[in-house]
Formats: structure tokens, sequence, C-alpha cells
């Protein structure tokens, strides 16, 4: 640890605990990849007992900020995509989201990256941006067209030069491609077919945004998303679903609880 751990107050310690070692983390006092002192350490500078030293470091690994195995000290693991995920997650789950209202806000969030690319993004941003919506038509099965379209949403919103902007759109747009994935299984249907037909449609975006038109980029993307939540609804295996999930909430929030975790590895 770079400072010396306060002194706390009385009245759930623990908390107090969490708060500060959340703090270093966080500023980067305590980076990515660093250890914890040891548990016993940690008691004596913050003149506290070991459980509830102890107590603190499971609620900071259950927040994905720290990882913890048995008989080793534990290891600070915060990073963008594992906080950002975790706490969308969180909200998806807990209000019980439709995908569609997800996935429609990731129309408005790619319609403000591709109006910032627009805008800031270099030609070497560009050309990479057209081999990547090139490679979204070429996976041979649904494993590698998944991570082939999911690379070009990522590169599509880190042009924008928006960390922010980039990670939640990176994010969203992983869990929109899991859940078209999981239908497309579900139903024994080839979900690859979706990325190819909207190969042209991927490459009219790209080269709006190198044409410098912002109009033009922003409604591509939008009848881009919007037909392609319409393919995801009409799928076989949404409508094996329409019964029993008619707004895929279910399938959704299962996706999150498998997929999205402390160990779950970055999106980038």
């Amino acid at each position: 640890m770079t400072q010396p751990a306060r002194r706390l107050h009385r009245a759930r310690i623990a908390d107090q605990i969490v708060d500060d070692l959340r703090r270093q983390i966080l500023s980067g006092d305590l980076p990515d990849g660093s250890r914890l002192p040891a548990e016993r350490e940690l008691a004596a500078q913050y003149g506290v007992s070991a459980p509830t030293v102890r107590e603190a470091v499971r609620v900071l690994t259950a927040m994905g900020l720290l990882s913890t195995r048995n008989g080793s000290r534990s290891v600070v693991t915060a990073t963008f995509d594992t906080l950002l995920s975790m706490s969308i997650a969180s909200v998806v789950q807990f209000q019980k989201m439709t995908a569609r209202d997800v996935f429609g806000l990731l129309t408005v969030l790619n319609s403000y990256a591709v109006e910032l690319a627009v805008a800031q993004a270099t030609e070497e941003d560009i050309a990479t941006l057209r081999a990547a919506a090139q490679d979204a038509a070429e996976g041979p099965d649904d494993t590698s067209a998944a991570a082939s379209l999911a690379h070009y949403y990522a590169t599509l919103a880190a042009i924008s030069h928006n960390p922010l902007l980039a990670g939640l759109c990176r994010i969203i747009s992983s869990m929109q491609i899991g859940v078209a994935v999981e239908l497309s299984r579900a139903s024994g249907d080839v979900w690859g077919s979706v990325p190819r037909a909207l190969h042209a449609e991927r490459m009219a975006i790209v080269d709006a945004i190198e044409a410098h038109d912002a109009v033009e980029a922003v409604r591509l993307v939008r009848d881009y998303h919007e037909s392609l939540i319409e393919r995801i609804q009409a799928s076989p295996g949404a409508a094996k679903l329409r019964d029993v999930d008619p707004g895929l909430t279910r399938l959704l929030s299962s996706w999150l609880g498998d997929n999205v975790g402390v160990g779950m590895r970055s999106t980038t």
C-alpha cells in the first residue's frame, strides 16, 4: 500500500475498510495486478481483527476489485470492462429489462459514436474500421462470426476516442451478440448468416464516416441496429420463447449470469 491505512471509527468498520481500499484501487494507488498486504498486516494497519479484514476483502472480491485464492494474498483485479459490465448487468437484471430496451440503447450509443468518429477519426482509424467491417462478414461459424462482429462494434466505438462511450458500446454489443447466438443455438439456426446479411450496411457506415457525413452516418447506424434487432426478435429461437419469455428478459438475465462476473475476460 502506498499510503498508511487510516484508523477507523466504530460501527461497520468493515464497510470503512471497503471504502478506503476501494478508493486506493480506483485512484491507482493499488493498481491492477498488485497484491494487498497480508491479512495480519492489514489488521494491524487498520487496528482491527483479522475477521473484520476478511469480511472487507470478501466484499471487494464480490465487487470485482479483488481476486482471492486460499493460501495466497489477494490481488487487485480492477479492469474497466469488468467493473462496467458488472454494473450494467446488475441494473439490467434488477430492473428486469427487456432485450429491446437494452439493445435499443446500443443504437443511441453507436449513433453518438459515429458522430464523434466523423469529427475525430484518423485515416488509420477508418482503415481499421473498414477491415473490421469486412471481417465481420467472413466468419465461417457462429463463434468466429460473433467474435468478428464484436470486434467491428469495438472498433467503431473506439474511433470515437471517448473511452466511456467505447466501453458502454463494447459491453452492450457483447450482450446483444451473446443473446443472438444463444437464440440460434436453441433453434439449431445458423446465426453467422445474420452478420453476413448486413455486410453492405456496415460498409456504408464506414463510407459515411470517411466522407465526414455525420447525418448520413447516424441514419445508417440507426437503420442498421433496427434491422438487427428485428432479425433477432424474428429468429426461430425467439419464436420458440415468445409465449414464456416475450421480451427475452429471462434469456438476457440468464446470459448475463453466466457470462458477466469477477472472472470475466476483457472484451477489448
